[in-house]
């Protein structure tokens, strides 16, 4: 197995990210999957903690939304120009606004895919708790953070993940996570990580992405979870720990886990919450 290289981890934060949890992840990882010779599937990609973690030389990551799987893209393929770009932007509010409007109007569509994936980065670096959340039109609407320093370009990291995605076999697609796990085999080891069932009403974050996902998603997503057990594959699921989840999953293994979450606008409802791991092993 190839030595793990250290800076090969996220370059954005994501809500829901899986950083903190990395130990009871690799615990709960099927034992029998052989990381040299079968292939890591990741539908819902987000931040990348599990993936950059087990830095598989053969995987698939995909998510529905396109600012960030072009982040991923420019970050393989056109790392030193994104490292120029970034070094243009400054932590300042104003800026920090005329940036943030650029979907607001038709700026973005004439920028290049490097300046896209800059802007994210940028954003991501500097908003308000470090989230990436559109509003219903799929405008990026998180406010500025006022953050004294922020560390807006982490050339080291980009650099060692531009290495690690462009010198392994990994497939990086724009697609439905139906659609991301087509070429599954037996024995490949899948982690999906989808927008959580909400716990209240006022609870759910479901707004990386225009397109919400409500619980018939999860229901198709059990139901492409069913299909890969048949298929003899290895599958791993985070979700929140509802009695809808939990009866969703009745059938197979269950891990109750703690996880820190601060992406609340409230600081006062903060805090551990209670996760959950399915897994068909």
């Amino acid at each position: 197995m190839p030595v793990k290289n250290e800076l090969v981890k996220p370059f954005l934060k994501w809500a829901g990210g899986k950083r903190q949890l990395q130990k009871v992840l690799r615990e709960n990882r099927p034992k029998q999957w052989d990381i040299n010779t079968q292939s890591y599937f990741e539908p819902f990609i987000g931040g990348g903690a599990m993936f950059f973690d087990l830095q598989p030389q053969r995987a698939t990551i995909s998510d529905r939304n396109p600012l960030l799987i072009n982040c991923y893209q420019v970050v393989r393929d056109n790392v030193d120009e994104l490292i120029e770009e970034l070094k243009q932007h400054k932590n300042e509010e104003s800026y920090y606004y005329d940036l943030r409007s650029w979907d607001r109007n038709d700026i973005l569509a004439k920028k290049s895919a490097v300046e896209s994936a800059a802007r994210i980065i940028f954003l991501n670096k500097t908003c308000y708790n470090g989230l990436f959340r559109v509003n219903a039109s799929g405008q990026f609407n998180v406010p500025f953070g006022r953050y004294e320093n922020p560390n807006i370009l982490e050339a080291d990291v980009l650099k060692a993940v531009s290495e690690y995605l462009s010198t392994n076999t990994i497939n990086i697609l724009n697609e439905d996570f139906q659609s991301a796990v087509k070429e599954v085999k037996s024995g490949d080891f899948i982690y999906f990580d989808p927008p959580y069932d909400p716990v209240s009403t006022t609870a759910s974050f479901t707004s990386y992405y225009v397109d919400k996902f409500d619980r018939d998603e999860q229901e198709r997503l059990k139901k492409v979870v069913d299909e890969l057990s048949d298929r003899g594959c290895h599958v791993l699921l985070s979700n929140a720990s509802t009695d809808f989840i939990k009866d969703l999953y009745q059938d197979y293994n269950q891990v109750q886990i703690l996880a820190n979450r601060a992406i609340n606008s409230n600081g006062t409802k903060r805090g551990k919450v209670q996760e959950i791991l399915i897994r068909n092993y």
